[in-house]
Order: C-alpha cells, then sequence, then structure tokens
C-alpha cells in the first residue's frame, strides 16, 4: 500500500475537526481563517481518499454520520499532537516571552492554575504568568488581565471566546456531617439538611428550587463570596455545596450526595482579546490553558 496516499492530508483533518466542532461550514471556515469553498473542498478531499461520507445536512447544520463520529476521536489525538508540537516549537522561540496575565475564580486559580503555570515554563521559559483570583469579566475590558476562565459567555464584541468543556459537579458535604446528619435519598429530605452557599442566597435558593430541591433562605446557615472559603465551610462540615467535579473528587473527605440522580453542567470559557491573533505569548498561552481544561 502507498503510505503517502493512504495517510490523511492534516489540513484536511483539521478542516473535517472544526467543521465537526462548529456544525456549519461558515463558522468552520471563521475559525481557521479560510474561504468556505476552501474548508468545503478539504472536507470533500478527505471523504474522497476515506471512502465515505463524513456529514450529513440537518437542516442548517451538519451532523456527524456514522463514519465521522468514528474517525472524530482519532482525528483529535492528531490534532492534540500537532498541537503539542507547535506549542512547543513555538514556546521555545526568543519572541515568546514577557507577562501574560490570567484571571479565574478563587477556587480555580489556587487549585488548577498553578499545573498549568508549570507546564507553561516548560514550554516557554522566557514567559511570565500572574495568575489574578476574580470573577469580574471586567478585568479583561479594563485590561487588567489577558486571558480569563469563566462560566459566561461574555457579550462584550471586543472580546473572543472558545467554549473548551461542558464541567459536571455534584453536591457534596464532608463524611463526618453525613455520619452525624444522615444521608439523603430524596430531594425532600435533601432540603432538610444544612446548605453552604457560594455568594448571594437567593440566588442559590433560585437554583435549587429550579432543581425541585425546596430549599428556603433559612437552609444556608453558612455562606461566603469566596469559593475556596465555602469549600472549606463544607469540608468543616457545616453543610452542603455544590462542587465541580475536579476539585470534589480531590478532596477523600468529602462525598457526594445522590450522584445517579442530581448534578450540575455549566460551561467553562476561555475569553481573551481580539489581539490573540496578533500576539504569540497570548496565543500561546490561551492555547495550553485550552488544552489542560480539556483534558479535565
Amino acid at each position: 500500500m502507498d503510505q503517502a496516499k493512504s495517510t490523511p492530508d492534516w489540513t484536511h483533518l483539521r478542516a473535517f475537526l472544526a467543521t465537526a466542532d462548529s456544525g456549519s461550514l461558515s463558522a468552520a471556515a471563521r475559525a481557521l481563517g479560510l474561504t468556505q469553498p476552501t474548508l468545503s473542498r478539504q472536507v470533500a478531499a478527505l471523504e474522497d481518499q476515506l471512502g465515505v461520507m463524513l456529514f450529513e445536512r440537518v437542516g442548517r447544520r451538519l451532523d456527524l454520520t456514522d463514519a465521522g463520529r468514528k474517525l472524530l476521536p482519532h482525528a483529535r489525538d492528531m490534532g492534540v499532537a500537532a498541537e503539542r508540537v507547535a506549542l512547543s516549537a513555538s514556546g521555545q522561540r526568543s519572541e515568546v516571552s514577557g507577562q501574560v496575565r490570567i484571571t479565574a475564580s478563587d477556587i480555580t486559580a489556587a487549585t488548577f492554575l498553578p499545573k498549568v503555570v508549570a507546564s507553561l515554563r516548560e514550554i516557554a521559559p522566557q514567559l511570565h504568568i500572574d495568575v489574578i483570583a476574580s470573577n469580574d469579566i471586567q478585568d479583561l475590558m479594563r485590561r487588567e488581565a489577558d486571558i480569563a476562565i469563566r462560566h459566561q459567555r461574555p457579550e462584550q464584541p471586543d472580546l473572543v471566546a472558545r467554549l473548551v468543556l461542558d464541567a459536571m459537579g455534584y453536591f457534596y458535604a464532608s463524611k463526618s456531617y453525613l455520619d452525624k446528619h444522615g444521608r439523603p435519598t430524596t430531594r425532600a429530605e435533601l432540603a432538610k439538611h444544612d446548605w453552604v452557599s457560594f455568594g448571594d442566597v437567593d440566588r442559590m435558593v433560585g437554583f435549587m428550587v429550579a432543581m425541585d430541591i425546596p430549599v428556603t433562605p433559612e437552609s444556608f446557615r453558612s455562606s461566603s463570596e469566596n469559593g475556596m472559603v465555602a469549600w472549606e465551610l463544607g469540608r468543616a462540615g457545616l453543610g452542603i455545596c455544590p462542587m465541580d467535579i475536579y476539585h470534589g473528587e480531590r478532596a477523600p473527605d468529602m462525598e457526594a450526595i445522590m450522584p445517579d440522580e442530581l448534578h450540575v453542567t455549566f460551561p467553562i470559557w476561555l475569553v481573551t482579546h481580539r489581539e490573540i491573533h496578533t500576539s504569540p505569548r497570548i496565543r500561546l498561552v490561551f492555547d495550553v490553558l485550552a488544552e489542560a481544561i480539556a483534558a479535565r
């Protein structure tokens, strides 16, 4: 077999990945900086080479066929490998230096970002990374930060956002608290327990009631605007609180409550300025962060 003919062109695979992620040729073309006809030809060339249809049109969207779904994880593996090569090469270039400021929630800044910063130091030793623990998207607008990790997509037109992951969380309580107060098995039992609020209590009540957990403001006996503090209040046995699985599973003293029935999902967005397209250091840090978050 002719290896050159049997191995798909990475340019065509990249077009396939972008189309699979965006669900449309126009959006994929914008993401790759190509014209739609060029991207369409690249996808068609891959289909011709493999002898299968990879997409089918459903209304205005392009959905993956069975063959496309089977190809997708292999194409992603190739994409990750290609990105690592590019990141390593670009990070070693002398111009990739200077300061990049990353803002994230306090708990993400404290427990997730240190390992990412360590990876960045290996890839680009000349970078200086400043981590800012804050929940204010205006940090970017005021140029107090370069990249933000957020759970809501910003509406400001001068910002670029990428949805990196739909994360999952559970409701947790300390094992000592559950040993003392019992382990709830229904939503009604759950509502009778003490709760820890992350920030505004009324907002938390509305969130819980929407999930058919009939709590009241009086249920929240402890609270903090600081996520790290609220989580530590829960670990101290003061009540039940929601938490991302990434952090919850790293606390052996905490136990997920009714995990088969109750969970929450939330998006993780990476946000930066449009100058990402012209700044090698911001582009590098943005891509490393995206890879690390997706790997969670």
